[in-house]
């Protein structure tokens, strides 16, 4: 027996405001078939006033608090990863504990942009492997809407606001039974300036805007998450085949199907929500893993693999067991 992490519950919010494709090309020189085409994104909710990246994540741990039948004063680590936080400081995850009305534990944000959930989970993991924690709310919440450049067409289009949230928490379990099996982290900061934002306290004393180069970004997500897929199920001792769900990040459409095509993977066994959510970068893994799990396609017992590439380029997966 071996102390491993367990999911013990999902949950995600949602601003109230959904925004279609035709909305937005009411204001933005686009269309809706322009989009789908090119992203396979449909839909975006977009934060209005008294919704922030705190706000979300606070109702996104509620409901996965919820979901695992847990009380306040059962969480010990709260994480949240975001590139969108309320404030430059203190951490989103500390305006979080207040919200939920936790008096103390370890709280602290994680930055790694898309991939930042996946870096979430895997320093919780190591934290309740290492005894340090026994129960972490862990948390991808962003409000991008509010770093996009509304006159780029190039980029305002792709991404939408909202946060999913996981409750992990320690269990002794026999290898490869149950929990977090295995899980493996790449950055290479030569890349910055394929995506990145033009701004920050310590150059423009500005927040900035969003700014990316889409093509070069495609062929190297295509490229990197197929590779660390592989890596993490070698890692696991597992294949391709033994795989019950993907779930990836949701940038575009054609990065997933070109992905799944990679590892030889049915295109039903991959959890969709780009066409709903857009890219909501560290919140898009959480997001699809809490609507598959709530509408039962994900099952206990399931083999569950993660993964997420964003500005850096960071990236990583993750698998696990139900």
């Amino acid at each position: 027996m071996i102390r491993r992490s367990i999911l013990l519950g999902t949950g995600s919010a949602l601003p109230a405001r959904m925004v279609s494709n035709q909305e937005l090309a009411q204001t933005v020189d686009t269309s809706d078939e322009w989009i789908v085409e090119r992203t396979g994104i449909r839909n975006r909710h977009i934060a209005g006033e008294g919704e922030t990246t705190a706000t979300l994540a606070a109702d996104a741990g509620r409901a996965a608090m919820d979901a695992a039948g847990l009380s306040l004063q059962d969480i010990g680590l709260i994480i949240v990863a975001t590139a969108t936080p309320d404030q430059t400081f203190p951490s989103t995850a500390t305006k979080v504990q207040a919200m939920l009305g936790i008096d103390d534990c370890i709280a602290f944000d994680v930055a790694a942009v898309c991939s930042g959930f996946l870096y979430a989970v895997t320093v919780a993991d190591s934290m309740i492997r290492s005894g340090a924690a026994e129960r972490a709310l862990v948390i991808g919440a962003e409000t991008f809407s509010r770093i996009l450049d509304w006159e780029d067409r190039t980029t305002c289009v792709l991404f939408g606001d909202g946060a999913g949230a996981i409750v992990l928490g320690a269990e002794e379990s026999e290898e490869g039974k149950r929990g977090i099996l295995a899980s493996k982290l790449h950055a290479d900061g030569r890349h910055n300036q394929l995506l990145y934002v033009d701004g920050g306290p310590s150059t423009t004393q500005t927040v900035g805007k969003l700014r990316m180069k889409g093509q070069e970004v495609f062929r190297h997500a295509v490229v990197n998450l197929a590779s660390v897929l592989n890596e993490v199920m070698e890692q696991a001792g597992l294949s391709a085949a033994d795989i019950d769900w993907l779930v990836p990040h949701q940038a575009n459409a054609r990065i997933l199907d070109a992905t799944a095509r990679k590892l030889k993977l049915s295109p039903d066994r991959v959890v969709v929500t780009v066409d709903r959510h857009a890219n909501t970068s560290a919140a898009s893994v959480p997001l699809a893993l809490d609507l598959a799990t709530r509408d039962g396609r994900i099952k206990p017992g399931d083999l569950v693999v993660l993964e997420a590439m964003g500005g850096g380029f960071t990236w990583g997966a993750c698998v696990l067991r139900l």
